[in-house]
């Protein structure tokens, strides 16, 4: 199964002036489209946008609830290769040594008596 690790960055408030970018609508998309180029060559595929209400402080006794847009990212978990520790690790069946080969009663007469 494929596992996924996430990145949530903050929407930009403001737009990003380039060449030819003429209006606010036109500099917040390429702000937007600078911010997902520069994830996307890192290998992050852009999920969805949220708006999320944060309570923050508003002075010292106040408290206020404000809307943060985030864009979410995601791309595929690295995984990496178990560690394992050579002495812990049990050795494999087929790499376990064979006992010998037990011996038949034929075989046993069939062997010269030791001589003195």
């Amino acid at each position: 199964m494929q596992t996924y690790e996430y990145k949530v960055v903050p929407a930009p408030r403001r737009g990003k002036a380039g060449k030819g970018i003429r209006g606010s609508e036109a500099k917040f998309a390429n702000a937007l489209s600078v911010l997902m180029n520069e994830l996307g060559a890192a290998g992050w595929d852009y999920v969805r946008a949220d708006t999320l209400p944060v309570e923050e402080r508003r002075g010292i006794f106040s408290h206020g609830v404000v809307q943060h847009s985030m864009l979410v990212f995601r791309r595929p978990k690295q995984t990496p290769a178990p560690v394992t520790n050579p002495l812990l690790a049990r050795p494999k069946r087929q790499d376990m040594p064979q006992d010998p080969p037990k011996m038949t009663q034929a075989a046993e007469t069939d062997a010269p008596s030791p001589t003195r």
